[in-house]
């Protein structure tokens, strides 16, 4: 079984790239046991769901509003 740092760094991986059925199926049975690593996975999600929803990041094309 993997290690909670092994899974830690394969749910960070898993938001950049796909992960391979062996990692992904490794990762699945660890959580099913882990509530810490069950927790670092949400919170991650999360973080990643309020970056790609904050104003500034929409639209790159756009220019940050002034100080003024």
């Amino acid at each position: 079984m993997l290690t909670c740092r092994q899974v830690s760094e394969l749910v960070s991986h898993a938001q950049d790239r796909q992960l391979g059925w062996l990692e992904r199926w490794r990762m699945q049975v660890h959580l099913r046991v882990c509530e810490g690593c069950r927790n670092f996975q949400s919170q991650i999600g999360f973080i990643r769901r309020a970056i790609h929803r904050h104003p500034l990041l929409q639209d790159k094309d756009r220019e940050p509003p002034s100080g003024r």
